[in-house]
């Protein structure tokens, strides 16, 4: 008997184009909870430094104690930001919401959002990709750099951590360095979940060599299944398992409209996903409210009668809802860094 792929699904959280955004907090999480109960893997927040709106990293930070299983997957502008404090923010959320935190990154390509820091002028989009990357890097070293038994709390001594298990990381960027440790301490997840919006070439590189979810698009399923083949390729090359590399379909949907409406939906994940061309898809809603709510109601209906999407999460951590292994701290395993 063949056995059926895990699908995976993802959706936007951010306020849709039409009309005035709503910020409020009952509206995040009315629609984080909907999304929830739909059983999807995680949801994105969308943020840049190009436009006005709530920190992404913050507001999820405020719907992760109103919701138990969906991961939380902020966007994080690697540029013009520091890395140590990046890495202790995401680290916060992953503790806060119990092991189901991620980050988005993303990049500031334009002189406008250099001119609201002022540090310096915009460099080449291979070279902000480049140090997205090394961000990444440095991050699970940082991450890393607590060993998972280095608290103690210890009311007795007032001893709170094992210092011999605090390591420093020494990283020494194009753009930066670090010496750490961190002073968070390891995530539940070990490394929170990363993800890289790969719709562009120039952040494919970075994608393969970092990212534990890619979003991706195409105009076909030949086309996704290519475009999945490459960073499958590009992830081996970088000594990676392209086992533990998840390629999602990022697609606006309108299901306003009969043509891409639930039923039509529905219908292009199972075959694409059926076909091998993509591991999930990410849907970016045209209208959050309406959409992910006809979504839920519909589409997920559908996709379950196929056997295609889980009923309830077998796990409690963003990493056991995408089949992901909790990575091993390096340091622990290596001794390297003390």
């Amino acid at each position: 008997m063949t056995s059926i792929r895990t699908l995976h699904l993802a959706a936007e959280l951010a306020p849709g184009r039409e009309g005035p955004p709503d910020t409020s907090a009952a509206r995040t999480v009315a629609l984080a909870r909907l999304a929830e109960a739909a059983g999807l893997d995680f949801l994105t927040h969308d943020d840049s430094f190009a436009r006005p709106g709530l920190d992404a990293l913050a507001v999820l930070a405020r719907v992760a104690p109103e919701t138990r299983s969906v991961g939380l997957v902020p966007t994080v502008t690697t540029t013009h930001t520091e890395p140590f404090h990046v890495q202790a923010a995401v680290a916060t959320l992953d503790w806060v919401s119990r092991g189901r935190a991620g980050w988005r990154i993303a990049v500031s390509p334009t002189g406008a959002e250099a001119r609201l820091f002022g540090r310096r002028p915009v460099p080449p989009a291979a070279e902000l990709w480049q140090e997205a990357g090394e961000v990444a890097e440095v991050a699970r070293k940082l991450w890393d750099s607590w060993e998972d038994d280095a608290e103690i709390r210890d009311v007795a001594t007032g001893r709170f951590v094992d210092r011999r298990k605090l390591h420093h990381v020494n990283f020494q960027g194009s753009t930066f360095s670090v010496k750490g440790p961190s002073i968070v301490p390891r995530p539940p997840q070990g490394n929170p979940v990363t993800v890289v919006d790969a719709t562009r070439p120039a952040a494919r590189e970075t994608a393969a060599h970092h990212a534990d979810v890619v979003l991706i698009r195409a105009g076909s399923a030949e086309e996704a299944a290519g475009l999945r083949a490459e960073l499958h390729r590009a992830a081996r090359a970088h000594g990676r398992d392209p086992g533990q590399l998840r390629v999602l379909l990022s697609a606006t949907v309108d299901l306003d409209t009969d043509e891409g409406g639930p039923g039509a939906l529905a219908e292009l994940i199972a075959g694409w996903h059926g076909g091998g061309a993509v591991d999930g898809f990410h849907l970016v809603p045209a209208v959050p409210e309406r959409d992910l709510a006809r979504f839920a109601a519909d589409t997920v209906t559908r996709l379950r009668d196929r056997g295609l999407l889980r009923t309830a999460y077998e796990g409690t951590t963003l990493r056991d809802h995408l089949g992901l292994v909790r990575p091993a701290g390096q340091y622990a395993t290596t001794g390297a860094g003390a």
